[in-house]
């Protein structure tokens, strides 16, 4: 099997891991509480409670909607949105649809709300995030970003913000105010959560390394690591002598290789470590 073909392989089990995540604390936490955080869930969440009927369930609502925009973005915004949203979009739909038939709950897995609304963000925010690392998304209303974003001189992220806060706010009046509680307070953990979820999960060690020793360590990081390394000449501002500085960028496991073997190296190194996660380049992400 070519490493083309493992990489794709990969990349659809991240997604599909990714939506049954999300799908898990849609359907388990939010929608028995009614805890409406926007989205399409969110919109599926406040019309079940409206239409209390057995065909137009949350997860059928999730589905209707799901496949509804993406028609839609088909047509205004082309294939742009991508098949990987596609995939999870209609992944999401169906998934939901199947719990709906299989696991019927007819009140919230606990008693407990608040714990309910932590599993609902944590689950959703990581689900989310790992679609969005894979340059995908669930679908729904962010196919309505991408039209306004073509279409309008919105700014698509506030108007989403705005659209989300209506449907959160909207609980108060559907369900109660606790519940609208809740919900404000998962819409705005939410994001909070899915921007902390993506920076872990692409964080590397930015190394810069002041030695008299540049070419052991050097030879190690681009042999050993298979990272690139740039070199600095430099002079001690105290001890007024030569130095050389490397730079370099390497994933958190092979970041505590580096730093032991420059210290076996050269004791006498200056190590400073940075956390970083946005890395664009060969050996990391693509722009």
């Amino acid at each position: 099997m070519t490493r083309k073909k493992l990489t794709l392989i990969a990349e659809f089990f991240y997604l599909t891991l990714g939506t049954v995540l999300l799908t898990a604390g849609v359907y388990f936490f939010k929608i028995p509480n009614g805890f409406s955080t926007g989205g399409v869930s969110g919109i599926a969440t406040i019309f079940g409670k409206l239409f209390k009927n057995p065909y137009l369930t949350p997860g059928s609502i999730i589905t209707i909607l799901n496949v509804s925009l993406l028609i839609v973005g088909f047509f205004l915004v082309g294939k742009s949105f991508g098949i990987k949203t596609v995939y999870s979009s209609l992944l999401f739909s169906g998934l939901s649809m199947i719990l709906e038939k299989f696991i019927p709950l007819e009140a919230p897995v606990t008693d407990q709300p608040f714990l309910e609304l932590v599993y609902a963000i944590v689950l959703t925010a990581l689900g989310s995030a790992i679609l969005f690392n894979c340059s995908a998304s669930s679908g729904g209303t962010d196919i309505v970003a991408m039209i306004l974003k073509k279409y309008t001189s919105l700014d698509t992220g506030k108007a989403l913000l705005c659209t989300d806060f209506i449907i959160a706010f909207s609980s108060f009046f559907v369900f109660n105010i606790e519940t609208g509680l809740f919900s404000m307070m998962g819409l705005f953990a939410k994001a909070f959560v899915i921007d902390s979820v993506i920076e872990n999960m692409n964080l590397c060690k930015y190394f810069t390394i002041v030695t008299d020793k540049p070419k052991e360590i050097a030879d190690f990081i681009m042999n050993e690591l298979h990272h690139g390394v740039t070199e600095v000449d430099a002079v001690g501002g105290f001890t007024n002598t030569e130095k050389t500085v490397l730079l370099t960028v390497c994933r958190r496991t092979e970041g505590v290789r580096l730093r032991k073997y420059a210290k076996e190296v050269d004791p006498k190194s200056f190590i400073i470590v940075a956390n970083t996660s946005e890395i664009i380049g060969r050996g990391f992400r693509a722009i």
